[in-house]
């Protein structure tokens, strides 16, 4: 290859209201709304559609950006694909943060789940105002339980791909250690 990724410049979603969606993110988790684009022709296609484009800072040099497009039909999402699976994972230094920002968002009457252990990290999750489903996460693992886990990847990749079936190769990580 003649190139090599230097990170994602911005991840894109839908919203219903560029406003509202900027003050929930500013007030419930803080980020810093960083830029705006509005046209009425896509630059890519030509094609008119007028949009305002908002961009948030996530931390870290990552940028969550939205869509507001008032002439498309109503936003929805993929009713063949489970709430749970398609989310926005977003990154906290520790579990004190995430005890914090738990009760942060939960002052704020937003119902929240978690916090979840998934092994190597902890999270919590809610929705946003576009029924986002968002994850705050930090990691717990240790740096022999992350090389663990990328030395068996393929492994459980290539078994997947032949049986459809959980591989177990990282069953450790079901195993909560007692509290």
């Amino acid at each position: 290859m003649d190139f090599s990724l230097s990170g994602i410049h911005h991840v894109a979603y839908r919203c219903r209201d560029a406003n509202e969606t900027v003050e929930f993110y500013k007030r419930v988790l803080g980020m810093e709304f960083v830029t705006a684009f509005a046209e009425d022709h896509v630059p890519s296609t030509g094609d008119y559609d007028p949009y305002m484009h908002v961009f948030l800072d996530a931390g870290g040099g990552n940028v969550l950006a939205f869509f507001e497009l008032p002439n498309q039909p109503d936003m929805d999402r993929d009713r063949n694909t489970p709430e749970w699976v398609q989310h926005i994972a977003l990154k906290l230094p520790d579990l004190e943060a995430l005890e914090a920002a738990k009760a942060h968002i939960m002052a704020q009457g937003i119902e929240v789940i978690g916090p979840v252990w998934h092994g190597v990290f902890q999270s919590i999750y809610f929705f946003d105002p576009n029924g986002h489903r968002l994850e705050l996460a930090c990691n717990i693992g240790t740096e022999a339980q992350y090389a663990e886990l990328r030395r068996v990847a393929p492994l459980m990749l290539e078994e997947w791909g032949r049986t459809k079936k959980a591989p177990r190769h990282a069953d450790w990580l079901h195993r909560k250690p007692d509290a």
